[in-house]
């Protein structure tokens, strides 16, 4: 639903920009309409706005996997249990 919401929000910035109004508006330099950004430009413009939720999960998750890992090492080093794990859990 996220990845959904960024890509439109992506595709009408896209269209807002002044360099997409001078291609579908007035086309470049006074000539007509070019409409080939549609097939070049709006699918990458869609994908990547899609894309984008997805990656900042993933940086973010493994900032917090790293923040964790160092967290346990830590406190191995101390002689405590992990936190959150019980003696069972290896």
């Amino acid at each position: 639903m996220i990845s959904v919401a960024s890509a439109l929000t992506a595709v009408s910035l896209w269209l807002a920009s002044d360099r997409t109004r001078i291609h579908l508006g007035n086309g470049f330099e006074q000539q007509r309409m070019d409409l080939s950004v549609l097939f070049t430009e709006l699918p990458l413009v869609f994908l990547a706005g899609a894309a984008l939720p997805v990656l900042a999960y993933t940086v973010v998750a493994g900032l917090l996997h790293d923040r964790q890992d160092r967290r346990d090492r830590r406190d191995r080093r101390r002689g405590l249990a992990p936190r959150g794990r019980s003696d069972g859990d290896g």
